[in-house]
């Protein structure tokens, strides 16, 4: 658990640092930085909706709908840069507070991703440093996977491999490896006869 917490803190200072430039494009299709910005901040707070739902044991879902969700991160992202920025860390701290309130009993209480998906409150930290840290490279400040820590880019693959059905048996650096497995742009990764793998969907 400390360890994903470090992943925390460093992911959210590394999209801290990426706020500067707020009207420069992102490496996501379709979406500024502002867009990557605005996200960040509805998730920090959709996150602490499963928080408070393990802390009360009331139902507090992410987001209201997936189409609520995409309107809000559109509206959100013309908001004056300024702002976004007080927003990132108002939301990040926060929602840091509230984890940090619960108990070991709170945490095991069973909510929902956004997709419905059941699982154990203990999950939202592990949901919140791969947020941060993979969108600290989406931000397009010229980070990459290969800056992000090994240890969480070998729990990261891992991760999406037992999510993704689509996922084919592929060799790589690992940082290659987890930048295709989450739908990023990669280098090296191949297929067991040697040839480039195709890519992957954008996953997250």
């Amino acid at each position: 658990m400390e360890r994903v917490l470090e992943w925390i803190d460093e992911g959210t200072a590394l999209c801290r640092d990426a706020l500067g430039d707020l009207e420069a494009p992102s490496s996501l299709p379709g979406w500024s930085r502002r867009h990557v910005a605005a996200h960040l901040s509805l998730n920090a707070e959709a996150l602490g909706n499963l928080v408070e739902w393990a802390r009360t044991g009331e139902e507090h879902p992410m987001y209201p709908s997936r189409e609520a969700r995409d309107e809000d991160i559109e509206k959100a992202s013309a908001r004056p840069a300024d702002e976004l920025r007080a927003w990132f860390d108002e939301s990040a701290a926060g929602l840091v507070a509230a984890m940090a309130a619960l108990t070991d009993e709170q945490w095991q209480t069973q909510v929902r991703t956004s997709r419905g998906a059941p699982m154990p409150a203990s999950e939202i930290r592990w949901m919140r440093s791969r947020e941060v840290l993979i969108h600290a490279v989406d931000f397009g400040t010229g980070l990459t996977f290969a800056d992000l820590p090994t240890d969480f880019l070998e729990t990261l693959c891992e991760d999406i491999r037992t999510q993704r059905s689509d996922v084919p048996e592929v060799t790589g650096p690992l940082p290659d490896l987890a930048a295709y497995l989450a739908g990023r742009p990669y280098a090296t990764v191949t297929e067991p006869n040697g040839t480039p793998a195709a890519p992957l969907p954008p996953w997250l």
